[in-house]
């Protein structure tokens, strides 16, 4: 090992995977962590943490459940569904289906599982092979052989503050805000979030484990919107929404205690999931990045009133004052609330140390690192 400051040395995966086989690694949340930083300085605390979790509980109406349907009989070749209130298509073979979360699908979800049997009705192509055409029932969890659930946007690396100029509500991804500059909501906690502590997303890739809904998810790959070179703090921390990762994770692993559908205005449904990710300290960079606090972390604050592919900035402004309820933008004062849940986030970060300590968690690096290359093309 090398050292890096004095004579604290570096650490690799090996050494920390021996230590978990061992069931001594030392596993603390990103929030406990910086309360060691700020106590004993950053070499001790490092020298006494191999592992931090992050975590967060956002709002995202990019989402999708992919559903794997047994036969009918006779057999039939499902073109469109509806599900509860929400509406899907097939194709992707014969009752292979994709529900979108955004208009009514993440209330179909949340109430299968929650036990409840939920309306299903389907039209079919017809067909020599697949004859029938139409089918009315009902659909529980434990009626659907497997299923997925899809964040295309699971992990970002930073947020937005989302406020309007125009007058009345003026709705967002996030829900509505009250304008002209009334409300504001923001979409990232800040410190200790999963893209926070780890500038970049540098410890995720395809094939990284993460804790999700209580269910053990996996990246899959870049993720909706993944734009890695956006502009940075001299410490790698983004200053906008930066590298995105998309998470799997099997829909019978789902716990509902992590998992909540939300009405965004008319018929747009969202769905706060609770997710968790360690970030292994492998280093003093590291850990310098993974203990910056909400007062040097900044978010964007954008006019969601203007509706143009590039929004009109109002600046940034650091999470430590979106924490305290009040925002200033020129001469006006904001209230702001945060589009997402802290309370949730805290639970499952300390879910997921438990479960690092005791190895039920697998610690691994990705199989490959997410992709340079932007992900936001523009369409003129």
């Amino acid at each position: 090992m090398s050292a890096l400051s004095g004579s604290v040395p570096s650490r690799s995966e090996a050494e920390l995977q021996e230590r978990q086989r061992q069931g001594r690694l030392r596993v603390a949340t990103a929030e406990a962590f910086r309360a060691l930083v700020a106590q004993k300085g950053l070499e001790q605390a490092y020298a006494a943490t191999d592992v931090v979790v992050a975590s967060g509980a956002e709002f995202t109406n990019q989402a999708s459940l992919l559903l794997q349907l047994g036969p009918t009989d006779p057999p039939m070749r499902i073109r469109h569904f509806r599900l509860g209130p929400a509406e899907g298509q097939g194709g992707h073979g014969n009752t292979d289906l994709l529900l979108p979360l955004g208009q009514g699908g993440a209330l179909a979800l949340e109430a299968l599982l929650r036990g409840d049997a939920v309306p299903f009705s389907a039209s079919g192509s017809g067909g020599e092979q697949q004859p029938r055409l139409e089918l009315e029932t009902q659909l529980t969890l434990e009626q659907i052989g497997a299923g997925r659930l899809l964040l295309h946007r699971g992990v970002v690396e930073n947020g937005v503050v989302a406020v309007s100029s125009r007058d009345g509500l003026t709705p967002t991804p996030w829900g509505p805000v009250l304008g002209p500059l009334v409300s504001a909501l923001y979409s990232c906690a800040g410190a200790g979030s999963i893209g926070l502590t780890m500038p970049a997303l540098a410890a995720l890739g395809p094939g990284s484990p993460l804790l999700v809904a209580g269910g053990l998810g996996w990246v899959s790959g870049a993720g909706s919107g993944h734009n890695p070179a956006v502009k940075r703090r001299p410490d790698g921390q983004a200053l906008s929404p930066g590298a995105c990762a998309a998470v799997e994770v099997n829909l019978h692993d789902l716990n509902p205690r992590w998992l909540r559908a939300t009405r965004l205005g008319g018929e747009e449904t969202g769905l706060l999931v609770a997710l968790a990710a360690p970030v292994p300290l492998l280093d003093v960079a590291v850990a310098r990045q993974a203990a910056t606090g909400n007062s040097e972390l900044e978010a964007p604050v954008l006019d969601y009133g203007i509706p143009r592919r590039v929004r009109p900035s109002f600046g940034r402004v650091p999470y430590s004052t979106l924490h305290s309820g009040e925002l200033r933008v020129g001469d006006n004062r904001l209230s702001c609330a945060p589009a997402h849940s802290p309370r949730l986030a805290a639970e499952i970060a300390e879910v997921l140390v438990g479960d690092l300590q005791s190895g039920r968690f697998p610690l691994r690096s990705p199989l490959a690192p997410l992709p340079k290359r932007t992900a936001l093309q523009p369409l003129d």
